[in-house]
């Protein structure tokens, strides 16, 4: 669903810019817009889609030192066609900003650091290239990517005492969400986006924090989106949640919330047997119930940071709850969205039996509303 700044970095754009299609654009439409029937193709796919104006890739996993320190973190790059309708051959033409956000939550500590950037992609300072197999932003000497070798993932990302150095390895295929990949969230033709997943990611690495180093294991997820229109403007904000469970299940869930309260018919989910089957979830088969509020200091937003969550058709019940309150982002600097995503822990029962797991949790849309002036 990591749908996080797609409006508001459309705020940094002048108008649409003019893209060539991989998919169906209508006649006089600058962007091609989401519709059922997209082929996935892998490798291909993990890489940029520039008929669509907006895209972006989210890395997200929590992590552990032999010792039984715990800490998660936060990699996102993000692109933004913009509209560049004249011929211009300079290493400087501009037609995708690029967006990035790098966070590391330390568990044990209960610390939050994260970092920011924005970048065009002229004279190589960020970009997406498939032949290279890889994702940038930034220069060689202060770049994040995350490059592609072979089936796995290399994650790089350094500001200042703050580092991620990780390998994810995939134990699972790429999980199509919605009706095969095509994922609808609001009414309206195209209103929706090309979305998969990569749900189980062994992840093995080094972290540094305020200048240590750690060796880590664990697990990563990876949400890859593409997309043109996508919400409207009585979808107020969303809740989604991903979580690894220690019976090597997964699950996925986004509520999307209303002006007036009421529930969002394109809510939606996915769950993720050991064995990869998957099972697509309406928002008629689960509930996500808010159970503890936080203010936030920074921007008194009013956060839920525990949950109650029901999936009937799955027998599955659990609790969720945030590994501490502080893991907010106020990202001024580059698409100027605050919003919360932070670590989570899982404990509840599946079919009877006992059901625990960590995960990532994303709320946007607590701290001011995502269509500023409707």
């Amino acid at each position: 669903m990591r749908m996080l700044h797609a409006f508001i970095l459309c705020q940094l754009t002048i108008a649409p810019v003019i893209a060539f299609s991989q998919s169906s654009a209508a006649q006089g439409e600058r962007f091609c817009r989401a519709q059922a029937g997209y082929k996935f193709e892998f490798p291909r796919d993990h890489f940029s889609h520039p008929c669509f104006k907006t895209e972006w890739w989210y890395f997200t996993g929590n992590l552990h030192t032999e010792t039984g320190q715990t800490f998660g973190f936060e990699l996102t790059f993000f692109r933004e066609g913009i509209d560049n309708p004249y011929p211009n051959p300079s290493l400087w033409r501009v037609d995708d900003l690029y967006a990035a956000h790098f966070a590391i939550s330390d568990g044990s500590l209960k610390k939050h650091f994260y970092a920011e950037r924005i970048r065009r992609a002229g004279i190589g300072m960020a970009g997406v290239d498939a032949n290279q197999g890889k994702i940038w932003n930034g220069s060689q000497q202060e770049e994040w990517s995350a490059a592609l070798d072979g089936n796995q993932w290399d994650l790089k990302a350094r500001d200042g005492k703050h580092q991620i150095s990780l390998i994810l390895e995939p134990r699972k295929p790429p999980i199509l969400q919605g009706n095969n990949g095509f994922s609808q969230k609001s009414s309206g033709e195209g209103n929706a986006s090309h979305y998969y997943s990569l749900t189980r990611l062994a992840t093995r690495g080094q972290i540094m924090l305020d200048g240590r180093t750690y060796e880590v294991s664990g697990w990563s997820w990876m949400d890859h989106e593409f997309a043109t229109n996508q919400l409207s403007p009585d979808q107020t904000g969303w809740d989604w949640v991903s979580l690894q469970m220690e019976d090597g299940t997964e699950l996925m869930l986004y509520q999307f919330r209303r002006k007036g309260g009421e529930d969002d018919p394109f809510s939606s989910g996915s769950f993720v047997e050991a064995d990869g089957k998957v099972t697509q979830l309406t928002s008629e088969e689960f509930q996500m119930v808010p159970i503890e509020v936080w203010t936030s200091p920074r921007s008194h937003a009013r956060y839920p940071i525990r949950w109650r969550i029901a999936v009937p058709r799955l027998e599955i019940e659990a609790e969720i709850n945030a590994a501490f309150p502080e893991q907010e982002l106020v990202t001024t600097a580059s698409t100027g969205v605050i919003y919360w995503e932070g670590s989570i822990s899982a404990s509840g029962q599946r079919k009877g039996k006992r059901l625990t797991g960590r995960g990532y949790l994303e709320m946007t849309g607590y701290a001011g509303p995502l269509f500023p002036g409707l």
